[in-house]
């Protein structure tokens, strides 16, 4: 079992590291964190579309490059080094995955070319309350093809073109009411209102649905059993974000213990900040090891995916935690200011570590599907 990538997607993953020191240095990040009107930098989202990787792993029939899961993972892992404020999670790992698995040819033909393009942007709506989503909590519901309710938070829900919605078929909300819709954006019915996050480049909303049109999307009722499997591949993939952001995090501590001198002695010198590496250093190897694993079961459609996807995710959101955090600390004062990318870091791992569900709902699911095999 080879877990590594081959020499085709290494080649890639240096192109891609190329290209965004290019196009998306901190300054692109910053420019988004000081301006409250934009909410991702359209420039970088064109120039990612012009390379195709919107289109990676679309069918080429529907406009896309038709490469496998492994060359997006590879994508993944730079844009999180690059900390890019772009809706590629929402529109790729999450829409376009959404509608490569349960859409209908139409749907297909309709939505897949234009994510492929970047003429579309895409989100996924879930969450209604703070805390865990789950099927019995869920009050948005469609009668006669109208939508009503309300999503919160919503990831890149101001600048998305196309939403998809899970909502309940019937007045009852459980398991087996819940479906998924897609919906216009530009629906009269739709109102939105911006929401603070700790990471502004990665903008969320609050969307309200009043009698909206909505189209079904997959079967009628299994909204949540749909949900679940897309969770898991899109997991694998923040994973990958994740570890680059954690792996840039360790980097700049390195870089700053061997250029900043105290006592006369360079501080990395020193066995405290030694040992703050090291652990970041293990926690990293340890979660890129998940990874790999994960990325394995995801390419291959392994029965193995749920375990492994929930061991990526909980191990690659504690390790750029931990990182992010050890960062700061070890650039002292200045980590804690403005004029430092420290932050950045920080910013970022606080909130992929919530996209698609916390670290303990994770660790739920991890658990779970362990007793399932009779692992645990």
């Amino acid at each position: 079992m080879n877990f590594d990538f081959s020499d085709d997607q290494k080649l890639l993953r240096d192109q891609a590291r190329k290209f965004l020191q290019d196009k998306c240095d901190r300054s692109v990040v910053r420019s988004i964190l000081e301006d409250n009107k934009q909410k991702y930098s359209k420039e970088l989202w064109k120039d990612i579309c012009e390379m195709g990787w919107t289109g990676t792993v679309i069918p080429e029939e529907y406009g896309g490059l038709g490469l496998g899961m492994l060359e997006l993972c590879v994508i993944a892992e730079e844009l999180g080094r690059s900390l890019a404020p772009i809706p590629f999670s929402s529109s790729i790992y999450l829409f376009a995955e959404f509608v490569k698995a349960y859409g209908s040819e139409d749907q297909k033909k309709k939505y897949l070319p234009r994510i492929a393009s970047g003429d579309i942007v895409g989100t996924f709506a879930l969450s209604e309350t703070n805390g865990t989503p789950r099927p019995n909590n869920i009050k948005a519901n469609v009668s006669d093809e109208k939508l009503n309710g309300e999503k919160t938070p919503v990831n890149d829900g101001e600048v998305a073109d196309i939403i998809i919605v899970a909502a309940n078929s019937d007045n009852n909300a459980n398991h087996n009411s819940l479906s998924l819709y897609i919906v216009e954006k530009n629906d009269p019915g739709i109102s939105t209102s911006s929401l603070e996050t700790i990471d502004p480049s990665r903008p969320a909303c609050s969307i309200s649905f009043n009698s909206v049109n909505a189209e079904q999307l997959g079967q009628k009722g299994e909204g949540w059993s749909m949900i679940e499997n897309i969770f898991n591949r899109a997991a694998v993939l923040l994973s990958f974000e994740q570890i680059g952001g954690a792996q840039v995090s360790l980097d700049e501590a390195k870089k700053y213990s061997l250029e900043r001198f105290a006592f006369g002695k360079q501080i990395g010198s020193f066995q405290a900040m030694k040992h703050k590496m090291v652990d970041m250093y293990v926690k990293i190897e340890l979660a890129r090891s998940n990874a790999y694993y994960g990325a394995w079961a995801l390419s291959t459609d392994s029965n193995e995916l749920p375990i492994a996807a929930a061991g990526a995710r909980v191990s690659a959101s504690e390790a750029y935690d931990y990182a992010s955090k050890e960062n700061v600390q070890i650039h002292g004062g200045v980590g804690f200011t403005w004029e430092y990318d420290c932050h950045l870091f920080y910013r970022r791992s606080k909130l992929l570590s919530l996209n698609i569900g916390s670290i303990r709902h994770w660790k739920e699911n991890l658990i779970s599907n362990l007793e399932k095999r009779n692992i645990v």
